[in-house]
């Protein structure tokens, strides 16, 4: 039974690194064409696409921090454990994944505009609220067991 609540606490770490992985690819593929554009239009690329790029980052660390809560509590033996790591890991994954989309959307359009970037940031950010929403509640989850 350890060993399975084990690999639920690394596949929380893990599902969110490759949500966090591919959004950041995905991100970093938009923000390459949006200064591709501007290269093209002889236009200044601008830097601040970086910040777009690095968002879906941060579910990797909220992926991290569940499966440290779930190895603290694997002496409780529960198949919840395992449960907890692969949904949970697999939700914040996915904010990780649709939150690159977005950002690359953003890229593409604020490269062309130059406007809007704290908007662009604010959808980030509520995107990246549903990856702290499950985080926070998971460990609530996990200190109730």
């Amino acid at each position: 039974m350890t060993t399975i609540m084990y690999f639920g606490a690394i596949s929380a770490l893990a599902l969110a690194a490759v949500g966090s992985a591919i959004g950041a690819g995905i991100a970093g593929m938009g923000a390459i064409g949006a200064w591709r554009k501007c290269f093209l239009q002889n236009k200044s690329a601008p830097f601040l696409l970086i910040a777009f790029v690095g968002a879906p980052l941060t579910q990797t660390i909220y992926g991290l921090i569940v499966m440290n809560a779930m190895i603290l509590a694997i002496e409780t033996p529960s198949v919840a454990l395992f449960s907890i790591g692969v949904l949970g890991g697999l939700a914040i994954g996915a904010s990780g994944l649709f939150q690159g989309k977005a950002a690359a959307a953003a890229s593409d359009s604020f490269a062309e505009t130059g406007k809007g970037f704290a908007n662009y940031l604010l959808v980030l950010g509520l995107i990246e609220s549903v990856a702290l929403f499950v985080m926070v509640f998971l460990l609530n989850v996990i200190n109730g067991l």
